[in-house]
């Protein structure tokens, strides 16, 4: 049974993970399910070192790192939509990897072009930069490495300053447009790690770049999971709790009917004869 939890935790992790790239047209693993079977296979190996019923342990170590997984593959997969749909016509390439991890290419074909031996944005390299940041603000739970490429044309010394000038400007421009700086580290790396070989111009243009490493931190989209069903398990059906009038009926009751007792009690009247006292003395009566 512990075994079946095991890969349970690890196959519905997979299938929870599978999607359409809406600009390719591909089916394949997404972020969110790469990093739920990572997360589940992490958990699983983390689960049996507490001792006692290793299976077991196994088991529920994958199903909670299936779900950490999940959170962040989720987050990172709604992020790197959000920049494809902002960068489109830029040239600017979005890339993914299995870590979590994205990847914006600028190459010098690229809006983010450089004039020959310069460091200074252009005016389409900031508006590019601009959707960039904007991204990045709406996702904080990352780090950002920014590296600066150049071709062989050259020093070594030279284009080692050139590449870290280049890194600088761009680490500089999304601060100031409201990235944390925090985030934010940089490098130069001159010509040492070009993307095709310096054979031509057009080579040499790719290799002149800019990239920008989006690296998910531990706790990223620990609140931002879709709550969805895998695929290929039927949904549970919980009986609905039962529903309680809101409106109670008032209970009627009799009222006793009380004798109506007057208010004034009548007493007879006594009838006192008047008496009558003799006029003396008083001269007015004759």
């Amino acid at each position: 049974m512990n075994k079946k939890i095991t890969a349970m935790g690890i196959g519905i992790a997979l299938l929870s993970g599978c999607a359409t790239d809406p600009y390719t047209g591909q089916s394949s693993v997404s972020n969110m399910g790469k990093g739920a079977g990572i997360g589940a296979a992490v958990g699983a190996g983390a689960g049996t070192l507490f001792g006692g019923n290793d299976w077991k342990n196994a088991g529920l170590g994958a199903l909670a790192g299936a779900a950490v997984g999940a959170g962040i593959g989720y987050y990172m997969d709604r992020q790197q939509q959000e920049m494809q749909q902002s960068l489109q016509g830029t040239g600017i390439e979005v890339q993914r990897t299995a870590d979590n991890t994205l990847t914006l290419n600028m190459p010098s074909t690229s809006s983010v072009t450089f004039a020959f031996a310069k460091s200074d944005l252009s005016f389409d390299a900031q508006n590019a930069l601009n959707s960039v940041a904007q991204v990045l603000t709406h996702y904080p739970d990352s780090t950002i490495m920014v590296a600066g490429h150049t071709d062989d044309v050259g020093s070594d010394a030279d284009n080692q300053r050139l590449s870290e000038a280049r890194a600088n400007s761009v680490a500089y421009y999304l601060s100031q447009r409201g990235v944390n700086p925090m985030r934010i580290s940089k490098q130069g790396l001159g010509e040492s790690q070009p993307k095709v070989p310096n054979t031509n111009e057009a080579n040499r243009a790719i290799n002149r770049r800019v990239e920008i490493s989006i690296i998910a931190n531990p706790n990223a989209g620990a609140n931002q999971q879709p709550q969805q069903q895998p695929q290929g398990y039927p949904q549970q059906q919980y009986p609905q709790q039962q529903q309680y009038p809101q409106q109670y009926p008032q209970q009627q009751y009799p009222q006793q009917q009380y004798p109506q007792q007057p208010y004034q009690q009548q007493y007879p009247q006594q009838g006192y004869p008047q008496q009558t006292y003799p006029q003396q003395g008083n001269p007015y009566y004759r």
